[in-house]
């Protein structure tokens, strides 16, 4: 399984907010050059994140997008699901009616618990955490 290169993005940029001083905004293009993400890729994440509640945007001159949420408040599950929506190593954890062997698969209880484990890890890591792991010196 690999996570998009969409959602990857929106790691970055949430990391890269949470790196800012208390209530500092900083305008998209400012992001996409420092974290080196495509302006059109940026401008649809940082909608995708505002309806998911993560993000504020303003419009003018000081302008510019700030966390919504402290950040030990926003996981990385939230981010990546907003972006690639619900997590799915396999379509069977979510469905078993669509395995041919059905609920008796051997493999899908495999499955089913290293999603959980991952849904478990992604939920329980914070941008906060993330900060503090590298002693808030993301590089801006």
């Amino acid at each position: 399984m690999q996570i998009t290169k969409q959602a990857d993005y929106a790691v970055r940029a949430v990391l890269y907010l949470a790196g800012l001083s208390d209530g500092r905004r900083a305008p998209t293009s400012q992001i996409a050059r420092d974290q080196k993400i495509p302006p059109s890729f940026l401008a649809k994440i940082v909608s995708q994140l505002s309806v998911a509640g993560m993000v504020q945007t303003s419009r003018g001159a000081r302008g510019g997008v700030t966390l919504a949420r402290d950040p030990g408040e926003i996981t990385l599950l939230e981010v990546i699901e907003a972006i690639d929506g619900p997590i799915a190593l396999n379509e069977c954890v979510t469905d078993t009616g669509i395995c041919s062997f059905g609920p008796g698969c051997a493999v899908r209880d495999v499955w089913c618990e290293a999603q959980a484990r991952l849904v478990k890890d992604l939920s329980g890591t914070s941008f906060g955490t993330l900060m503090a792991r590298s002693n808030g010196k993301f590089t801006h």
